[in-house]
């Protein structure tokens, strides 16, 4: 049996070990982008020195913005289902298709934490981190093309570079607007 190495960084596109369909795959895909560009979003303004404020800073981006994701995709869910109580099921599904949010902040935290206990400088720490999340991001190509069962190609490169650029752009419009 051979790992696919998109399988180990894309976790939340499987279920029980299989692959994920369009439809189950797609909210997860856009969880994880718009995740990511908010990690991005809160790890570029900082000015780390010595103590763990970085760290509280992404984890508290990742839980808000979860928990507003899952807010916005219920009430999305029950204009277009129609229902005014939503079922136990529905919740849960809301909540797992919005995991990617929360896993954008891991090894960023991983990486600030490195830098909090010394082993990294705080600055290094900071662009690593920042680097993980346009790598992350860029890597979406590469799972959409998995899912739509193609080989990756210089077109997927191409395109993972441009979905990173354009990501990095609304990332610096957020930054200037907000900060």
């Amino acid at each position: 049996m051979s790992v696919r190495p998109w399988s180990l960084l894309h976790g939340p596109l499987f279920s029980r070990g299989r692959p994920l369909d369009r439809e189950h795959a797609a909210p997860r895909i856009s969880a994880y982008i718009y995740g990511n560009i908010l990690i991005l979003a809160a790890l570029i303004p900082l000015h780390l020195n010595d103590d763990f404020v970085g760290i509280l800073i992404v984890l508290g981006t990742a839980a808000s913005t979860f928990i507003a994701h899952v807010f916005a995709e219920a009430v999305a869910r029950r204009v277009h289902d129609g229902t005014v109580h939503p079922t136990k099921t529905t919740v849960l599904h809301h909540l797992r298709d919005s995991v990617p949010i929360l896993s954008s902040a891991s090894v960023p935290c991983l990486i600030l934490a490195a830098a909090w206990v010394g082993w990294l400088e705080p600055r290094t720490a900071q662009l690593a981190a920042e680097i993980v999340i346009l790598l992350r991001i860029g890597g979406t190509v590469f799972v959409i093309d998995r899912l739509n069962n193609e080989r990756p190609n210089r077109a997927t490169l191409i395109g993972a570079t441009a979905v990173t650029v354009l990501a990095t752009a609304i990332v610096v419009v957020k930054v200037f607007l907000t900060h």
